[in-house]
């Protein structure tokens, strides 16, 4: 079965659980690891701003019960994340977001070790047992058109190889085609990471990938 299909099967699993059983229904929260860099830990941000605390009031007004534990580390790589994922990944976590890259192509890392580094995370989290959310990121154009291809397509691959859920790319919520300012009304100076506003914006597009990710985790259990 290809990766659409599977998901689009996990899609309508999930739709049935949350119809039969509702969120608040699980006996526990869903404790949720999010391993990526600043974007993640919430750098220039008060603590209440960052993604995970804005995640968290996200899920709570759906209705789920989770315990998002914020595992960013700023300016981490995919290397460091590979190196952390083990000891991330203890016996109370249920699900795990990954969100990590954009250090890697800052830096102008080959993809090829990009991709080792991500497949590293995914796999162990596969043996975990532990189900993935795997947010994307894009490479500019400056490192030339075949860097760009290597890098977008590690991605959508690993995603289909290892059937997690998917998020095309974490600043997809800042595309805004009726706002021609977004891409810098809703950034820090810095021009690389969101404001509390841009957060929000984030949290708000892929809350239903996480919702997904909440189903899938209940689906393990």
């Amino acid at each position: 079965m290809g990766y659409g299909a599977v998901r689009e099967l996990r899609k309508v699993l999930a739709a049935g659980l949350f119809t039969a059983c509702g969120f608040a229904a699980t006996a526990e929260p869903v404790v949720i690891a999010a391993l990526g860099d600043s974007l993640t830990q919430g750098y220039g941000l008060v603590e209440q701003d960052g993604f995970v605390p804005q995640l968290t009031r996200w899920l709570t007004a759906q209705g789920v019960e989770a315990k998002v534990i914020n595992a960013g580390v700023s300016g981490d790589t995919t290397a460091g994340g590979a190196a952390r994922v083990d000891w991330t990944l203890t016996p109370e976590i249920d699900a795990m977001i990954v969100a990590l890259g954009g250090n890697d192509v800052l830096r102008g890392i080959d993809p090829s070790l990009t991709r080792a580094n991500l497949e590293t995370i995914l796999q162990s989290a596969s043996n975990a047992g532990v189900p993935v959310l795997l947010v994307g990121m894009q490479a500019p154009g400056n490192y030339g058109q075949d860097y760009k291809n290597a890098f977008d397509a590690i991605y959508p691959d690993l995603a289909g190889r290892y059937e997690t859920v998917y998020a095309p790319n974490f600043f997809e919520g800042l595309s805004i085609p009726e706002d021609a300012d977004a891409a810098t009304k809703y950034m820090q100076a810095d021009g690389i990471h969101p404001n509390a506003k841009g957060i929000t914006l984030i949290v708000g597009n892929l809350g239903p990938a996480v919702l997904e990710l909440v189903a899938a985790a209940n689906l393990q259990e």
